[in-house]
């Protein structure tokens, strides 16, 4: 149980827009359209001050604030992938990644959701096509449609196996590779 946690059934936020382009998702790709959506949602629906998305295969371990503190009043903050050499995939897959999205309930945070969400229902889809990837591919976008955006650069957000074999890879044991994760405030 999580005490602390609002569960938001998709009823409470589908309008006919989301509805009329339901059947034409997976379930997979109809989960990223809605992505844009759910944080507007709440933003407006619960008066709050800013709202962060995190996909559900996150782990901290240490207080994330430090990633939020980073961005100086920024009003929305992007995790670009930092892909290895071996993994690199920023053409088709996209610099950044929706794993860890922050928006401030500011006119350029709710700018930024509202293009998104329009650009999410019109095509979020899992497959490659220029420019476009799902609801990733947008935020590539962002550093150039927008202003108040900040692009993380605390290496503790957004470690992902791909990042995290190229940060050890001169080490003797991941063991030592977690320890320095731990020691640096490096997330997952």
């Amino acid at each position: 149980m999580l005490p602390k946690a609002t569960i938001i059934p998709l009823s409470d936020f589908e309008d006919e827009q989301l509805l009329a382009i339901k059947p034409t998702r997976t379930a997979g790709e109809y989960c990223w359209t809605c992505t844009p959506s759910i944080i507007l949602y709440s933003i407006r629906k619960f008066g709050l001050s800013n709202c962060t998305y995190l996909d559900a295969d996150l782990f901290f371990y240490a207080d994330p604030i430090v990633l939020i503190e980073e961005a100086k009043g920024a009003s929305v903050i992007i995790t670009p992938h930092r892909y290895t050499p071996m993994y690199e995939d920023s053409e088709s897959g996209g610099t950044y990644c929706v794993q860890f999205v922050y928006f401030k309930n500011s006119s350029e945070g709710i700018a930024v959701l509202e293009w998104w969400r329009a650009a999410c229902i019109e095509w979020c889809y899992n497959r490659r096509e220029p420019g476009r990837f799902g609801d990733q591919k947008y935020l590539d976008l962002w550093t150039t449609m927008f202003t108040g955006i900040h692009v993380l650069e605390h290496l503790g957000g957004g470690v992902a196996p791909g990042m995290f074999s190229n940060m050890i890879s001169n080490e003797k044991s991941v063991r030592f590779g977690v320890k320095n994760l731990l020691a640096n405030n490096y997330f997952l």
